[in-house]
């Protein structure tokens, strides 16, 4: 009907664009029949997508929801008991656009990071991959600063060593999953900018510690006495960055309970002044 009207207009529009004028709207119409498919199967979700979920949860929303989707007051991710979402689409525009006036910020994800999302918080009740547990913050604390002897290396709030970086607000940074993989195995889970470097002077001098700084001509580092130095590129006749993490594993060291309960106490530091 639409190609027999546009023909008819008296040559004032040609065979071709008629054409093209369809299949645009055919393309629209097919658009509108997949859009209906997927709200008809909404139900059905891929396991890649639901397990891609598990991670960005983790790294984004696990923090302030919990493990078990109830850490915010009326909101049960895992029962689907949602105070503003009933379909698909409006988790989507959640996590784009936020809540203004909660602390639901907005999320700047890609179009799969929200498909996986979506997917695995419709799923949480059924998934058998499991999230991080954690345990006791209080507890973490003491395990922290006691037996895992972490600030020895790492500064919390102005206590700890500068040999490592700060962790005053790594839970806002990292998920507790991918505090867990650290803890576990520190080099596997090393980030590019924590690695550590190694420098030798013309005169032969060493100096291994923490790259603070780095641009064309010189380097500043944090050295093993924790002294600042500034060195220029020029006078080093070797300068290193090393693949292998300083930090322990502490797979041996800590039982379940112990690093979930490291765990708790990291993810809670994520909204501190430092001093």
């Amino acid at each position: 009907m639409i190609i027999a009207y546009l023909l008819d207009m008296s040559g004032r529009i040609s065979c071709s664009l008629a054409w093209t004028v369809a299949a645009v709207v055919m393309c629209v119409i097919g658009s509108d029949t997949q859009i209906l498919a997927i709200q008809e199967h909404g139900d059905e979700y891929a396991r890649a997508d639901i397990e891609r979920g598990v991670q960005l949860y983790d790294a984004f929303c696990s923090n302030c929801h919990g493990s078990e989707g109830d850490g915010v007051s009326d909101v049960n991710l895992k029962s689907s008991q949602f105070r503003r979402a009933s379909t698909d689409q409006d988790l989507r525009r959640i996590l784009t656009s936020g809540i203004p006036g909660t602390a639901m910020p907005p999320g700047n994800y890609t179009d799969p990071e929200l498909v996986a999302l979506v997917a695995y918080v419709r799923n949480m009740r059924d998934f058998d991959g499991g999230i991080v547990t954690l345990g006791d913050a209080g507890r973490g604390q003491a395990i922290f600063e006691g037996k895992g002897d972490c600030t020895s290396c790492h500064r919390i709030m102005g206590n700890g060593s500068r040999l490592a970086p700060d962790l005053s607000t790594i839970g806002a940074i990292r998920g507790a999953g991918a505090l867990r993989a650290s803890l576990l195995d520190p080099t596997g889970s090393m980030l590019p900018v924590n690695r550590p470097v190694r420098a030798v002077t013309r005169g032969g001098e060493v100096i291994n510690g923490r790259r603070l700084n780095e641009d064309t001509y010189t380097i500043q580092i944090l050295d093993e006495q924790e002294r600042l130095l500034s060195l220029d590129k020029a006078d080093l006749r070797e300068l290193t960055v090393l693949t292998s993490s300083p930090m322990p594993s502490y797979e041996e060291t800590l039982g379940e309970d112990e690093l979930a309960d490291v765990l708790a106490y990291l993810v809670s530091l994520k909204d501190v002044t430092r001093p």
